[in-house]
């Protein structure tokens, strides 16, 4: 990395060569997400590098915690998808780049990222983007539109798996730029020792679990792919063979899939499972979530970009349970590609639920010491290789490294 490291609120940053340096990352609106949530961390360690950190966007619920953090909100129609407004935006874009002193810019979705290229380009400054999911679109149309995401003269892939996409459905525009940037977690919230007993307890009260129940937690929003089904019917194999003391929780945010919703309920009901299996809606506690779990699954059926819940709930050591799909085996560690004596977690064929069942019971089944030994691994695999600083300083190193010359195109 270039420039002198120094810490600030956490974060390590590359301070010589951003301090003065004006940052503009442009995100639709600053909701819930993992890519509006990357972009607030990466403003508050720009600030905190003395950088002038700059956000376009829409706006959002985390607009505050950016201003309070250190960035700078610039109202923006960054959510058009209207080709006639992204064009005039691209003017607008330009304009305001240039009244700022904007020197990167650095896009995290497809619509602004056009506008952002053209702007970009007019202005002849660096492009940076993130490809933070696998894009749907088959169709030659589709095709074009998602390659905005590879022309960055850095490509940011927030996973090998992602960065493997790239280079397969656009090698000509991705070339050599595309960088793999892991998802950071913020390891000072996801510890143990954050997670006070009354935290833990309060949820699992909201949830309906009783004190002698062990929780078997699926966190995603409730689509079809999340692999819910799955899960269900793996609680159905494990209280066959004689688990009567689990809960299954569904934790996740329907979005308005009303007829998804009555799938599972019939699922459910179709398999005795009620009272078992719950539904609890959207989880504001992560952190105490995953505390609060004694195995935590995540059996998508389609792949994942990433899999953050994976490596927060290996950060607080808890089991955990994923399809050897997608970026997820990425990020836990397990035989055949480790040692079982080096495994921090379980990886089992997408769909399969006897797998699911038979890893969800392996993990419920370890003594103390086992997983005492599995807690203390998967931490120190995330605090390798997933920590939010980490990201933050490879984040910083390459705007460091296009302010430092001309981008090659």
């Amino acid at each position: 990395m270039t420039g002198e490291m120094r810490t600030n609120g956490g974060f390590r940053s590359e301070a010589a060569p951003l301090a003065g340096a004006a940052i503009l990352q442009i995100v639709p609106a600053l909701d819930a997400g993992g890519a509006e949530r990357t972009t607030v961390d990466v403003a508050a360690a720009l600030a905190a590098a003395g950088a002038r950190s700059l956000v376009a966007t829409e706006g959002g619920r985390l607009v505050g915690e950016l201003q309070a953090k250190g960035g700078v909100w610039l109202p923006f129609p960054a959510a058009s998808k209207n080709p006639l407004a992204m064009a005039l935006n691209v003017a607008r874009l330009a304009r305001l780049c240039q009244r700022e002193g904007v020197q990167v810019v650095h896009a995290r979705s497809r619509a602004p990222a056009w506008v952002a290229l053209g702007a970009a380009r007019r202005l002849g400054i660096p492009f940076v983007t993130t490809y933070h999911g696998s894009y749907s679109g088959r169709t030659g149309v589709k095709v074009l539109y998602n390659s905005v995401m590879a022309r960055g003269d850095v490509v940011i892939a927030n996973s090998h798996y992602t960065a493997g996409l790239i280079r397969a459905l656009h090698p000509e525009q991705a070339g050599d730029r595309v960088r793999v940037i892991h998802r950071g977690t913020n390891l000072a919230l996801f510890t143990p020792a954050a997670v006070g007993a009354g935290r833990v307890e309060a949820l699992r009260r909201g949830w309906g679990v009783a004190p002698h129940e062990r929780v078997v937690l699926l966190a995603a929003r409730l689509t079809a792919w999340k692999g819910q089904r799955v899960l269900i019917e793996a609680a159905a194999l494990m209280r066959d063979r004689g688990l009567n003391d689990l809960a299954i929780v569904l934790a996740g945010d329907p979005q308005g899939r009303s007829a998804y919703e009555r799938e599972l309920d019939a699922l459910i009901a179709a398999r005795g499972l009620e009272g078992v299996v719950r539904r609890v809606g959207h989880c504001t506690d992560m952190p105490a979530a995953f505390r609060a779990a004694s195995v935590v699954a995540v059996p998508s059926v389609e792949p994942e970009a990433f899999g953050r819940s994976a490596v927060e709930a290996q950060a607080l050591g808890t089991p955990v349970v994923v399809s050897d799909l997608g970026a997820v085996p990425e990020t836990v560690l397990a035989p055949p590609d480790t040692a079982p004596s080096q495994r921090t977690g379980w990886r089992v064929p997408p769909g399969d639920a006897p797998a699911l069942a038979d890893a969800i019971i392996e993990a419920l089944g370890l003594g103390a010491s086992a997983r005492d030994a599995l807690a203390r691994r998967a931490r120190a695999h995330v605090e390798a290789h997933f920590s939010l600083e980490r990201m933050i300083a490879d984040t910083l190193a390459i705007y460091a490294e296009l302010l430092s010359g001309p981008p090659s195109r």
